[in-house]
């Protein structure tokens, strides 16, 4: 064989063993990882001061899409180590969009005071967003690459700034998904 073939071998099979080794280490973090990008369906919602934002246009960035209520226990618990992960992955292209189903725009205000969240909140106050994203169980999250679609979903609470965890998607921030 030539040797430029097999360098070129070579490359390749690193490239599914780092795939790999990166779809097993988000589902051993308890996130479900899709076979191949979904589309997303695209939005536009308000945040806290007003400001329409549609997810179409973070394309190029990281997108944590999270679905959440201030009366929900588990969401309240994961929302400080999301705001650490958001300090810590911002810089590397990381956004937030934490989506709070229909409830009261002072109440979600209050919220976000009270537990210091810097990262965009958006109210979906008739729960139509929510609906389509089938967040039948909050907090649900959602993961986008930089090309805008869907490669994991998380149900539950996590601790999203664990070593593992920010490690993990800083690869996916760096590297992307390798494919």
């Amino acid at each position: 064989m030539n040797k430029a073939f097999l360098l070129f071998f070579a490359g390749f099979v690193a490239m599914q063993v780092h795939a790999e080794s990166l779809q097993q280490r988000m589902t051993s973090l308890g996130l479900g990882v899709a076979e191949k990008p979904v589309a997303p369906i695209d939005f536009e919602l308000s945040d806290l001061s007003g400001k329409k934002v549609k997810l179409s246009s973070l394309k190029g960035k990281v997108v944590f899409l999270n679905f959440w209520a201030t009366w929900c226990g588990p969401c309240r618990s994961e929302m400080p180590s999301m705001q650490r992960m958001y300090q810590k992955l911002q810089v590397e292209g990381l956004e937030i969009l934490a989506v709070d189903l229909m409830e009261e725009k002072s109440l979600v205000v209050k919220f976000a005071k009270e537990l210091s969240l810097k990262f965009p909140i958006l109210l979906d106050s008739a729960g139509a967003v929510g609906a389509q994203y089938n967040a039948r169980a909050i907090p649900t999250t959602y993961l986008f690459d930089r090309k805008g679609f869907i490669f994991a979903r998380a149900v539950g609470a996590r601790e999203w700034d664990s070593a593992e965890m920010l490690a993990t998607l800083l690869q996916v921030l760096r590297e992307g998904l390798g494919s």
